[in-house]
């Protein structure tokens, strides 16, 4: 079972009654005093894409009475100094507003930034000052994978260096800061690097189908374009946010042949598919990934038409979570309009994305070179070490 759910909502809170006040447990996960809330995951993608306007995601928020994902508790605020006070969130977001930098990328950039700012004055603080940043950037979004994925690492990779130990104070926290800058241009550089990966595996006259708006895919396609290969594309529509409908608008301007399918369309489609592309949300440690609603599916009927599915994702999305199945994931929620009321009796299924097995995927692309997804764990373990 998945004993680290806080990346998402958890499903047994969601069922519950909303005249019941939500349970506390401290051993596995926080509380959540709305379990219907709109997940920041979605609130995210959503500011990102256009997929909807503010009015409305308000208006959607209001209805299961949550809270805007850009309330923060008081413990966000970090004292460094009697005059000045640093908030790693307000830095989080400043980055998270650039659409092309990745969440979890807009993370480690405020991280580094903690340790810019820092005042403190022995390498200890420094590290407990650097985890509580860390701790409260995994809890302002717990339905976001890489984010969770992306400070663990970063925290990871700054500190595993024995050179700290033999430093003066000022000497060691320059290392730390140059390391935390080096992991930055590391992430930021991940979707190019995986672009020119994957450019051997895209042939003149193939037919790609996709699922989703992912940064990395996109890149993929557009190198390739730019490469002059000859193909095209074949996008699922992605509702219920449309995101495959915006993913063929920018496919359109860079002139590459496209064709938008129904969700429902992608068996009747399959025979005309060389290879699938998607991204991910986040690679667990079975080599599985956890990615946009309906990539389950696509990737049963690819692999039962013996077609490649190639996944897409950079290093930071790498998790260490073990899935065993569909149920072990709690969603993380988002609206669903279905252009006709539906009658209160009726449940409606609100997760953003499900969790596909490693057996029916090809190849993992990804900055740390093109993996299959039994090599997975190995790579988590030297993420990790």
């Amino acid at each position: 079972m998945w004993r680290r759910s806080a990346s998402f909502i958890l499903d047994d809170e969601r069922r519950r009654t909303s005249n019941s006040p939500p349970m506390a447990d401290n051993t596995t996960r926080a509380p959540f005093q709305n379990p219907d809330a709109i997940s920041a995951y979605y609130q995210t993608r959503a500011a990102h894409h256009g997929v909807i306007t503010s009015d409305w995601l308000a208006q959607a928020q209001a209805a299961v009475g949550g809270v805007s994902g850009e309330e923060h508790p008081d413990s966000s605020v970090a004292e460094l100094g009697k005059e000045k006070t640093f908030n790693v969130i307000e830095e989080f977001n400043g980055w998270r507003k650039q659409p092309d930098l990745a969440e979890a990328v807009a993370a480690i950039r405020a991280l580094a930034a903690v340790i810019r700012a820092s005042e403190a004055s022995t390498m200890m603080e420094l590290e407990i000052e650097l985890k509580k940043a860390s701790d409260t950037l995994k809890s302002w979004d717990k339905t976001s994978i890489s984010l969770t994925a992306g400070c663990d690492l970063f925290i990871r990779y700054v500190t595993r260096t024995s050179a700290l130990e033999y430093e003066d104070f000022n000497s060691a926290k320059s290392r730390l800061l140059e390391r935390a800058e080096k992991f930055g241009e590391i992430s930021c550089k991940a979707r190019k690097i995986i672009a020119m990966l994957s450019q051997d595996f895209i042939f003149d006259g193939c037919t790609i189908l996709v699922h989703g708006l992912s940064r990395v895919v996109l890149e993929i396609l557009k190198t390739a374009a730019q490469n002059n290969k000859l193909f095209r594309v074949l996008c699922t529509e992605g509702r219920p946010d449309g995101t495959g409908v915006l993913l063929s608008n920018e496919l359109s301007k860079l002139d590459i042949p496209v064709k938008l399918l129904l969700d429902s369309a992608v068996a009747y489609s399959m025979d005309e598919v060389d290879m699938v592309f998607v991204g991910a949300d986040g690679v667990v440690e079975s080599g599985g990934i956890i990615n946009m609603m309906g990539t389950y599916q696509i990737a049963l009927v690819a692999h039962s038409m013996n077609k490649p599915v190639y996944v897409a994702a950079e290093s930071y999305k790498f998790a260490r979570l073990y899935p065993l199945d569909q149920k072990d994931m709690a969603p993380a929620l988002r609206p669903i309009e279905f252009g006709v009321k539906i009658p209160v009796k009726v449940e409606v299924e609100r997760s953003a994305r499900d969790y596909t097995p490693p057996q029916y995927l090809t190849l993992l692309f990804t900055d740390l070179g093109v993996l299959s997804p039994s090599v997975v764990s190995d790579e988590l373990i030297q993420l990790y070490l």
